[in-house]
């Protein structure tokens, strides 16, 4: 681990285990624990981070690789976004899958982690609509013992971690249906997304799940949109729609996420244009999903 900002960490511990790593947390309230670095670095670099102490996670195999847990998959933290974007992990998980695949250049998928990018919580971070949309929950260690909040929760300033505690998995169900993540960038090839949509299909619920990422400090949830068209999909035969009702849909989430300002006011033309963006995503999403 190099940097060239001066006084960073003035220590780093580097636990072979969770219970090792929850001790350091503990000893060392100060310390931030890191696994990939690619938004802490960052941040240290650029001067907007000093930490007291470091407490290296990348020696934990147990938070490194995932297993199956009454019809959930348990997602190590420690998951790189390389090895979620893997075949055999894009048969358990299409969209967390895709969203690992556009993370980034091959050096940020190698190093960036699916609990890196939660606790991080940067609006952009890709897998944040996917997990939303799954309505996956964290799996939290701490120095009381284990506990689970939903991701949203997270996300949303909620129930926050508290002193010692760390991410450890991530409880993901598995629905065994059609999942679809897109995002806009700005430019082509990696890049931020300056808006993202995740779809799920739930046959069993008879649901349809959309989160909107990257336009807001966390993902959004356009739930009537979601009652509506799910509404419409006749989901004993064979699930298609209209394109009428694709469109519609994609308006209904965008007018959702990115509503009409009070009054004769009328929207920027850049938010006008976000807005349009965020209605193709979602139409098009769907319509794979459904496809």
């Amino acid at each position: 681990m190099t940097t060239h900002a001066p006084q960073t960490a003035q220590s780093v511990t580097l636990p072979a285990s969770l219970d090792e790593a929850v001790a350091a947390l503990t000893a060392m309230p100060a310390a931030v624990p890191v696994a990939g670095g690619t938004d802490l670095m960052a941040a240290v670099n650029k001067g907007q981070l000093r930490p007291a102490a470091l407490v290296g996670l990348g020696r934990i195999n147990e938070i490194r690789g995932w297993q199956y847990q009454d019809g959930h998959a348990l997602l190590g933290a420690g998951l790189t976004h390389s090895r979620m974007g893997r075949p055999d992990f894009a048969a358990l998980i299409p969209a967390l899958a895709a969203a690992a695949r556009a993370a980034g250049p091959p050096q940020i998928r190698n190093a960036g982690t699916l609990g890196g990018n939660v606790v991080t919580a940067a609006p952009t971070g890709d897998s944040l609509p996917v997990l939303a949309a799954l309505e996956a929950d964290l799996v939290v260690m701490g120095p009381h013992g284990t506990r689970e909040i939903p991701v949203s929760h997270l996300l949303a300033g909620r129930d926050l971690l508290a002193p010692g505690e760390l991410v450890a998995f991530v409880r993901v169900p598995l629905l065994h249906a059609p999942q679809v993540f897109l995002k806009a960038t700005g430019r082509t090839g990696p890049a931020r997304a300056s808006a993202s949509v995740a779809v799920v299909l739930d046959p069993a619920r008879r649901g349809v799940r959309c989160a909107v990422g990257a336009i807001a400090p966390m993902p959004l949830r356009p739930l009537e949109a979601e009652h509506w068209i799910a509404s419409l999909v006749d989901w004993d035969g064979e699930r298609g729609l209209a394109p009428e009702a694709l469109t519609a849909f994609g308006e209904y989430v965008a007018a959702a996420c990115i509503p009409d300002p009070p009054g004769d006011e009328q929207l920027p033309s850049a938010v006008l244009h976000l807005r349009r963006t965020v209605a193709a995503l979602a139409r098009r999403a769907l319509g794979r999903a459904l496809s």
